[in-house]
């Protein structure tokens, strides 16, 4: 055992281990002295000054007047040799490891959430850990692809159908990983969308579904097709006047007003709906209330306007405080407008001088029929119902027939013939383009 200074005037003494002591490395770190608390002090004073000197192989206590007090947890015995006892380390509360390893594992899945995209699709979140990762990521970029195209400024039937084709085939691989039946329900939809968008735009386009056949430029869309069904049907039904020429005038000022219940007219338009019997019709049509001129205007004032100074007839039914009959908008009124003037003065039907029926019946038979010019819908309902056909043009149900033949003579129909109350037929091709797509 020895003592002396350290490097720095410390003072410290070796035990048997050869450790030098803790308190007098502290002693010398002080930086001052500490004077002998009683008389008798023994070896180690340095300067005048007393420091007791601790050996690493004996641990005597502090003295009791260089013992820092110590809090004593409240119940905790004091040791044997009356020194203070040391606290115990705190027990961890039971359950907290697992809630911090849960912590944990969570932090990483959010951290694993901000590295990949987020996605939505059909109200759906992608989950974030769906696997494999190329399915979710189709997923994320198709919901951003459709929202993309919702907000493009022009319809594009194509890339559509095409975006529908992917959403099937992601949401049934999506199905078959989450073995979630919804999911295979969403898939079917998307192939029935693909199908529909695609038989929208070749009948658009004038192509066969299967994108065979001629370009046909079409007049009316598909839904403006049903739109236009929905006027001859309410003309059918709401005509105030029985007749042919009466039905004809109702549905062409029907079109001309359809959207607030005023539209413009001229003498050509009257001339070439009904000819002959323009200015009586006229009378007829106001005499029953259907129609209002304006003030101080007669049907013969109407029948010598001219296309730059048109007159203004009010259909009150069709009044913007009434009930509206028809949902569509100014641009279809415009294109069902012009669809049926086209098909009432179609060249042919002038040159044969067709009267009012044959034209209603010619306008009958365009609305009704198929893309590829058939009659009616498929299977049962092939062809027309005599009774309908009838009592939009003002005919008797027997009287079809004859007035289907003087369609076929003017290149209207390709054939057409009654076979069990029913007109079947087709539209010749020229006249294809006028198809209302059934």
């Amino acid at each position: 055992m020895s003592a002396g200074t350290g490097g720095r005037g410390e003072l410290f003494a070796d035990g048997t281990d050869g450790d030098r002591t803790a308190a007098a490395a502290a002693a010398g770190a002080g930086g001052g002295t500490r004077r002998a608390a009683a008389a008798g002090a023994g070896p180690g004073t340095t300067g005048g000054s007393v420091t007791a000197v601790t050996f690493s192989d004996r641990a005597p206590g502090p003295s009791p007047a260089a013992a820092p007090a110590s809090h004593v947890p409240p119940g905790v015995p004091p040791r044997r040799d009356g020194s203070a006892p040391v606290p115990r380390a705190r027990t961890a509360a039971p359950g907290a490891a697992p809630r911090r390893r849960e912590q944990s594992r969570e932090r990483g899945r959010e951290r694993g959430r901000e590295k990949k995209p987020w996605g939505k699709i059909a109200q759906r979140i992608v989950p974030y850990d769906l696997q494999p990762d190329v399915l979710r990521q189709e997923l994320v970029d198709l919901g951003n692809e459709f929202r993309a195209y919702q907000r493009s400024p022009e319809p594009d039937l194509a890339v559509l159908a095409a975006l529908h084709d992917r959403k099937a085939r992601a949401f049934a691989a999506w199905a078959t990983v989450a073995d979630d039946a919804s999911l295979r329900e969403e898939a079917e939809r998307a192939e029935a969308a693909a199908r529909t968008t695609r038989e929208m735009n070749a009948n658009r386009l004038g192509l066969a579904p299967d994108g065979d056949g001629p370009v046909i430029e079409r007049l009316l869309t598909r839904v403006q097709g049903a739109h236009g069904r929905s006027v001859l049907e309410y003309v059918r039904v709401r005509a105030p006047l029985p007749t042919a020429q009466a039905r004809l005038a109702v549905l062409m000022l029907t079109l001309r007003s359809a959207r607030a219940g005023t539209g413009n007219v001229t003498g050509q338009d009257l001339g070439g709906w009904l000819q002959g019997d323009a200015e009586r019709v006229l009378e007829q049509l106001v005499d029953v209330g259907w129609l209002r001129l304006p003030d101080e205007v007669a049907a013969a004032d109407v029948l010598d306007a001219r296309p730059e100074e048109p007159v203004q007839v009010t259909v009150p039914s069709l009044l913007l405080d009434a009930p509206r009959p028809f949902s569509f908008g100014k641009v279809t009124r415009a294109r069902l407008s012009g669809w049926a003037q086209r098909t009432v003065g179609d060249r042919k039907l002038r040159k044969k001088k067709s009267g009012a029926a044959t034209r209603l019946l010619a306008v009958y038979t365009a609305a009704h029929s198929r893309p590829d010019g058939r009659l009616g819908g498929a299977g049962e309902d092939e062809g027309l119902g005599l009774d309908a056909v009838a009592g939009l043009c003002g005919l008797p149900p027997g009287d079809v027939a004859e007035h289907a033949g003087l369609l076929v003579a003017a290149d209207w129909l390709a054939d057409g013939e009654v076979v069990g109350g029913r007109l079947q037929g087709r539209l010749a091709e020229r006249v294809l383009p006028l198809s209302g797509l059934l």
